[in-house]
């Protein structure tokens, strides 16, 4: 029996390019990247406003700037106003969550079309002032301005770094780089092998650039008639390290250093290494920022809608959705999670994981990504890393070269799917994985539409 009793579809999409952090699209707001996701695809769908029932963003750096940002974008895109508008926060699966979220929608009836994808702009997540509006310097705005020298002595308010405050475990106390070492001591995964894979998914995003597959769903960024970003960034800024990937071996391990040890890290995080324990000279801290994914800047957005809809608006339908499944594992080993997802979505969709022509994997550290390809074929029998060499999964590269704009990498992963499905004549079945700050992950399992 199907697990949908609807049939529901992808039809066009579009993203922005990922901007490196602080750079080309930093003064882009993410409201404004979300609008230009969907008016682009609203333009190359030719589809009519009118045809949308709601759009569902997912946004995780949310802020009073654009309070649910998907009515905002809704309203700045013209949309009819009647439309439903929902913003999702489930971190990095945010878009995922989207996306099933517009196909639960459609399966009640609520609709027939919904536009769904996520944005982010990791350059405009703010640093925030912590403290009570009880205490005195805090009370307003103006009484804040004029004892600004003065609250940080009383110990009334404390200023924090959002980012590094967002991307830190607030119940397992460790960041998310953190759990990627945990990973790679659990597992056994070393730094050449990261590296390794770091080197090999830059090459595929370069060369999927370079033979246009990003091309049919990237649009340029344009600002005052001037084009601000055509492709994805970070990429193009480490040219150099495809080129020679020996380079990747000078990166510095960011927890076995001067300032911080190996030793030091076991003492912190030792009680997560499951069956492992810190030996002198032997335990080596292996992640870095070049085998892990870059804080970016986009947003991406997809069509899912009936099929009947579809067809009755003539829309070109790329995929069946056919189930997803979210599993949430220890925090602190949340980069595995996607192994843990899939067995579900693959349980709902009716099929085996030998049976997917193409895997869209999220990348946010090699460290996870390796521990996957270990733990999946131990666990499950499902090999991940077989998929991987053959080139079925993330052939055009993933998020260690692209970067890693929170709440749109679930939409930009559907994406990569969809358009590697539809250029391979023999693909069938496709699935999506990512995993989530706070040890959340999530799987969708797609079928093409001849």
């Amino acid at each position: 029996m199907a697990w949908l009793h609807k049939k529901i579809v992808v039809c066009c999409g579009s993203r922005t390019p990922i901007g490196h952090i602080s750079r080309s699209l930093s003064s882009t707001s993410p409201e404004d990247l979300m609008q230009i996701a969907v008016e682009n695809t609203l333009r190359k769908a030719k589809l009519p406003k009118e045809a949308v029932d709601g759009l569902i963003v997912g946004w995780v750096g949310q802020s009073f700037t654009a309070p649910n940002i998907a009515r905002v974008t809704a309203l700045r895109a013209e949309l009819p106003e009647t439309v439903q508008a929902v913003t999702v926060q489930n971190n990095c699966v945010s878009s995922i969550e989207s996306a099933s979220s517009a196909v639960r929608f459609l399966q009640m009836g609520e609709g027939d079309l919904y536009i769904c994808g996520g944005t982010e702009s990791m350059s405009n997540i703010p640093y925030t002032i912590l403290g009570s509006r009880a205490s005195k310097s805090l009370r307003n705005l103006e009484t804040l301005k004029s004892k600004w020298g003065e609250i940080w002595q009383d110990g009334e308010a404390t200023v924090v770094d959002s980012i590094e405050q967002g991307l830190t475990d607030p119940v397992k106390k460790i960041n998310m780089a953190g759990t990627a070492e945990v990973c790679a001591q659990m597992y056994g995964i070393t730094r050449e092998e990261q590296d390794a894979y770091a080197a090999e998914s830059l090459k595929r995003c370069l060369g999927g650039w370079n033979r246009g597959f990003y091309a049919g769903h990237v649009v340029p960024v344009s600002k005052n008639g001037a084009v601000v970003l055509e492709k994805d960034e970070y990429p193009f800024l480490r040219e150099d390290l495809a080129a020679k990937p020996q380079k990747f071996a000078k990166a510095p391990a960011l927890f076995d250093n001067s300032a911080y040890s190996m030793k030091r890290f076991y003492e912190d995080y030792g009680h997560y290494i499951t069956g492992v324990r810190y030996q002198e000279g032997k335990s080596k801290g292996t992640v870095t920022l070049f085998n892990s994914c870059a804080r970016s800047d986009g947003a991406a957005a997809v069509i899912v809608a009936t099929e009947e809809k579809a067809k009755a608006l003539g829309l070109e339908i790329f995929a069946e959705i056919k189930s997803w499944g979210f599993y949430g594992n220890n925090p602190a080993h949340m980069g595995i999670s996607p192994a843990l997802a899939a067995p579900v979505a693959l349980e709902r969709a009716g099929i085996t994981f030998d049976q997917l022509d193409q895997i869209e994997l999220h990348e946010p550290f090699a460290a996870t990504v390796l521990s996957i390809f270990k733990i999946a074929e131990e666990k499950f029998g499902h090999r991940w890393q077989a998929k991987w060499k053959d080139g079925a999964l993330n052939p055009n590269g993933g998020s260690i070269p692209m970067g890693h704009p929170l709440g749109a990498t679930g939409a930009r992963l559907l994406l990569n799917l969809v358009y590697a499905l539809k250029s391979n004549p023999k693909g069938r079945y496709g699935m999506l994985a990512a995993c989530a700050g706070g040890g959340m992950g999530g799987a969708m399992v797609i079928e093409k539409k001849s």
